[in-house]
């Protein structure tokens, strides 16, 4: 069964303290990155945000990241919180002779997500996704709108003044956050996918001109040869959902064919997921939660139109 997204008011910001901030700092900063993660980090420009990924040599993603320049050797990447320190320690094993210099910043800067007219008055519309904006001393990020409401991430360094606006309870950012169709790893899931399976290549996670980087083999054969078995999508539900819960059809009881990726309580009630699952489960929209005779799951159209197999 296919339903169509419900509608509620996002307005407002939230402070989102399950994310952390990873500086990577030196002359060789942007080049380090670039040879680390799926995104383009060497061209990347002052008023540009990338969305990346760090995979393992066979193509499974250990963090995502929302990355950007705050100068030409100053480069952050906003992570789940707790991936933060193995994600660090792992950047900090390869930075052999290079000049950078990865740490953990998140007590050097406070982070909120953003939402409708609360976007709209730091940086007015039209903002292209993944577009950085400066606004005195913070940084706004431009990110994918949830049921074509504008969301933003902004980051400021500590004490300076948050946003005015009504605030937003971290469920509600969660919601958005699942609505928006973007998922962004966390401790559940790691090892999980490559970066296709939850759609990154279609809402400019990878570049596939780019050079080589830990598992790029794999992404690329992924991609080119057309082998993408599994897609992530919208899911609605009745019964609560959680990172890593298994996913079934009910034609087959032994073998999951998805999982929970990222889940929320939706705010008129019931739950939302992004699940990774197989395309043929997707297609016949049969999903079902935690077992094959489990609670139905509902899909939601996608709020982005996928890549094409090349």
């Amino acid at each position: 069964m296919i339903i169509q997204p419900m509608r509620t008011e996002l307005r407002g910001l939230a402070p989102l303290l399950s994310l952390g901030v990873i500086r990577v700092e030196g002359d060789d900063a942007a080049k380090f990155l670039h040879g680390q993660l799926t995104q383009d980090f060497s061209l990347l420009g002052l008023s540009e945000a990338r969305l990346a990924a760090l995979c393992s040599p066979k193509g499974r993603m250990l963090a995502s990241f929302i990355g950007f320049k705050r100068g030409p050797t100053d480069i952050l990447l906003i992570c789940s919180r707790d991936l933060l320190t193995n994600t660090a320690k792992r950047l900090s094993m390869f930075v052999m002779r290079a000049k950078a210099k990865v740490s953990d910043a998140t007590a050097d800067f406070a982070l909120y997500g953003l939402a409708g007219d609360v976007v709209d008055a730091l940086v007015p519309a039209p903002r292209a996704v993944w577009s950085r904006h400066e606004v005195g001393a913070g940084s706004l990020i431009a990110l994918y709108p949830a049921d074509g409401v504008a969301r933003a991430l902004w980051l400021v360094p500590v004490g300076e003044p948050a946003p005015a606006g009504p605030t937003l309870s971290a469920e509600q950012w969660a919601w958005s956050e699942v609505r928006s169709g973007i998922a962004t790893l966390s401790a559940p899931i790691v090892e999980g996918f490559v970066p296709q399976m939850l759609n990154y290549e279609s809402v400019g996670g990878v570049n596939f001109k780019k050079g080589c980087y830990p598992g790029q083999e794999v992404v690329a054969r992924s991609q080119f040869r057309g082998t993408l078995k599994r897609r992530a999508c919208l899911v609605h539900g009745d019964a609560p959902m959680a990172a890593g819960a298994e996913v079934f059809q009910s034609s087959d009881t032994e073998q999951p064919c998805g999982t929970v990726v990222q889940a929320a309580a939706a705010p008129l009630g019931g739950f939302d997921a992004i699940v990774s699952a197989q395309v043929s489960a997707i297609e016949a929209a049969d999903l079902r939660l935690g077992s094959a005779t489990g609670p139905a799951l509902a899909i939601l159209p996608l709020p982005y139109p996928l890549l094409a197999d090349i």
